[in-house]
């Protein structure tokens, strides 16, 4: 489960979406939770962000159980 606006965020009870753990983690390594709130609280906004789109078409050629480690916090800071 993927809370649109993060619980830190005032996203508590929120809306959320299922989310292959895969993605959920990939989102996570992308983005942080202030633009996540601010700019990707909408499931097409997430599927809009350039990385995420490519990422997203990536694993969707994947079979169904395929499992991948995501490398470390990918943010720029």
């Amino acid at each position: 489960m993927h809370h649109l606006i993060p619980k830190l965020k005032g996203g508590k009870g929120g809306p959320t979406v299922l989310l292959h753990h895969i993605c959920h983690r990939e989102i996570h390594a992308t983005l942080t939770e202030a633009e996540l709130a601010r700019d990707y609280a909408t499931p097409e906004a997430l599927r809009a962000h350039p990385r995420l789109a490519k990422f997203f078409a990536w694993v969707g050629k994947r079979p169904p159980g395929f499992a991948s480690k995501v490398p470390g916090a990918r943010r720029k800071r």
